[in-house]
């Protein structure tokens, strides 16, 4: 049986994994889901933590369980943190899945592939909000395959993300291309348009396509489940 370790995205805890845990207990494996630190019931000094902090909290969640062969996910924002930990730590991570994420390039934040407009609109925003990125707005989850009753919850339970993770730029000591690894590219509502840095790594990674929205562990997570159960073997 496999080994999983599952960060949340953007404003969310280690509390939106668990439709995806228990299908995947059942299965045998073993399943860490983490709350990073800034969020959720770890929210204290929130505007203070930055992009290397996350890193280091899920290494040494990896050392001190003493976790190998690891199925690394990330999902969203934590396609940064996951790709640099899987770098840092290939003794302990056998296989990375991005789950509809973002994934880190050398010396780049994750907003600097966004336009001027976009860079500025959350630039603002995080200094307008005490140096945190605001949890979306309902209209945000629209067209993303949840019902209300999901929205609500994933409305109730979100925090505000600590904004320095998305200024400060990744560090890689690797080229991406060397990671064993899987994305899943949630196709709802339209398909997202790839970056070109992730498509380029089409034909080195595996590409899997699920029919659902950008919260996938909320809205599909039996599928999911039986996407992770297949690649962890």
């Amino acid at each position: 049986m496999s080994t999983y370790v599952l960060v949340p995205g953007a404003w969310l805890g280690g509390w939106v994994w668990e439709p995806v845990a228990a299908p995947l207990r059942e299965r045998g494996h073993a399943v860490h889901p983490l709350t990073l630190p800034g969020l959720s019931d770890r929210s204290t000094g929130a505007a203070e933590v930055g992009l290397e902090d996350h890193v280091e909290d899920v290494v040494t969640v990896l050392e001190d369980r003493d976790l190998r062969d690891v199925v690394l996910l990330g999902h969203s924002y934590a396609g940064l943190v996951a790709g640099m930990v899987a770098d840092r730590a290939p003794d302990r991570v056998a296989h990375t899945v991005f789950l509809d994420a973002n994934v880190p390039v050398d010396g780049a934040s994750m907003v600097d592939g966004w336009s001027a407009a976009g860079q500025e609109l959350v630039r603002a925003s995080i200094a307008g909000h005490d140096g945190l990125w605001p949890a979306p707005d309902p209209e945000d989850f629209a067209g993303h395959d949840l019902t209300d009753e999901q929205v609500a919850d994933l409305l109730a339970r979100s925090t505000g993300h600590p904004g320095r993770t998305l200024l400060e730029p990744a560090s890689l000591t690797r080229p991406l291309e060397q990671l064993s690894a899987t994305f899943v590219v949630c196709t709802l509502p339209d398909g997202p348009e790839q970056r070109p840095h992730v498509e380029a790594l089409r034909g080195t990674w595996e590409f899997v396509e699920l029919e659902t929205g950008h919260w996938p562990m909320v809205s599909a997570p039996e599928q999911l489940a039986a996407v992770l159960d297949r690649i962890g073997g």
